[in-house]
């Protein structure tokens, strides 16, 4: 009798399992990417550009959705992680700066006739750690710098997309050694459905819930246009100046061709751009910066006159130095984002080691590229003329979390008085 009921307890598991999968992938085809008959979807990474084929089933699901929603085409770039890795172990040195062109003018294709592009960030965390590093090093710069055209196409909202996460063994293994191996995966999944709001009683509803109230603060602070920020905490004081005509944004967005969407998923943040030349004091990392293969931890940047002229790390200095030397823009400031300490991804009190989840856990800033989004008409003007109204120019652009339950966030206005925008961690706005 007991064994029965424990059948179908499983049995209900997996029946509200295939609900909740269902519902994901509703909310990625219909509230994240918008899709539109007679568009083509690509289903592929930035970060690897690929997805892993430990997500086949998932990908059907996805591709079974977006068709019921009219898609003209739905392509995938797969990626085998064991070649990646006998890449790492077997090729020869002088050959780590070949890469399949191909790959990424197919993504470009797909941006500049405006289809739509479905980005699964999902890494097995510890499958380089044992790597050599520098080679690693080298050839994320050569990816980056293939990758420019694309990465300038899709922050100019050429096509609408969305980037998302899915659970893979490796990666559950790391972020779950406590419980049995053969329920990491479930519980990944479980956790993720929590926090991109997939157990809602409508999905749908509650992520245009979720969008309007975050449009609506970036609506009180782009009214106020702070001519500063100023970051407060037990490990952080930080001031930050803002561009005249800066633009505080979401990850709503609307694409060249008209189709709102929402890039990220999930998404917590309301975010906008720094002023390259003005950012003062230091600033300490409040979770682990992971950079395919290597761990940055507990690091502290100290600035002057918006350059990063000190850096301290617990773990991974000498990666965080080469980072910062990458071009001229890579050690100042693109992008200050706004999460509340509560937010649903810091409730769950796990350390991803995936920027898109991790980013949404805490307040955060980001070193390289601003979004030419955050300032007024910032689409239509030149590079020359973006940073000479402060916007921040290179070919990186990198997450890490400073936020914390002691952070406190001020806003000072033109005449010098200061407004508190977030206490110990959460909103105080009106």
């Amino acid at each position: 009798m007991v064994r029965h009921l424990i059948l179908i307890e499983v049995w209900k598991m997996s029946i509200r399992f295939k609900q909740y999968l269902d519902n994901y992938s509703k909310v990625i085809i219909k509230c994240g990417l918008n899709l539109k008959p007679g568009q083509r979807l690509l289903i592929t990474s930035l970060y690897n550009i690929g997805v892993s084929i430990e997500l086949a089933s998932f990908i059907e699901l996805l591709a079974k959705e977006a068709y019921r929603n009219g898609a003209k085409l739905v392509d995938v770039i797969w990626r085998d992680d064991q070649l990646q890795l006998l890449k790492c172990r077997q090729a020869r040195a002088e050959f780590f700066e070949e890469y399949a062109k191909w790959r990424i003018e197919a993504i470009e294709n797909i941006v500049e006739h405006g289809d739509a592009l479905l980005l699964i960030y999902a890494e097995d965390v510890d499958l380089f750690v044992n790597e050599d590093q520098d080679l690693i090093f080298i050839y994320q710069n050569i990816m980056l710098n293939a990758l420019k055209p694309v990465y300038e196409k899709i922050s100019k909202s050429y096509s609408n997309y969305v980037v998302i996460s899915a659970p893979i063994s490796g990666w559950a293994d790391k972020i779950f050694p406590e419980i049995p191996k053969t329920k990491r995966l479930e519980k990944f999944w479980d956790t993720l459905f929590h926090i991109c709001r997939i157990k809602s009683e409508n999905p749908i509803q509650a992520w245009d819930e979720h969008i309007n109230k975050l449009n609506h603060k970036c609506e009180y602070l782009n009214q106020k246009q702070y001519k500063e920020l100023i970051f407060s905490s037990s490990i952080t004081q930080l001031k930050v100046g803002l561009p005249e005509k800066h633009k505080w944004t979401t990850s709503s967005e609307e694409s060249r061709n008209g189709i709102k969407f929402i890039s990220n998923i999930p998404t917590e943040e309301v975010y906008t751009l720094p002023h390259t030349k003005k950012v003062e004091g230091f600033v300490t990392s409040t979770k682990p910066l992971y950079l395919r293969g290597v761990i940055i931890e507990n690091f502290k940047l100290i600035f002057s006159e918006g350059e990063v002229k000190e850096v301290y790390t617990e773990k991974g200095l000498n990666h965080l130095k080469k980072i910062l030397s990458t071009d001229e823009g890579a050690s100042r400031l693109g992008e200050i984002a706004l999460v509340p300490h509560s937010s649903p991804i810091s409730e769950t009190n796990v350390q991803f080691y995936n920027i898109l989840l991790d980013e949404n856990a805490s307040s955060h800033i980001a070193l390289g590229y601003a979004h030419r989004s955050n300032l007024i008409n910032g689409d239509s003007i030149t590079d020359d003329e973006f940073s000479s109204l402060g916007g921040n120019i290179s070919g990186i652009h990198i997450d890490f979390m400073i936020g914390s339950e002691d952070m406190n966030v001020f806003g000072i206005l033109k005449d010098d008085s200061r407004e508190p925008i977030m206490i110990n961690g959460e909103w105080n706005l009106y």
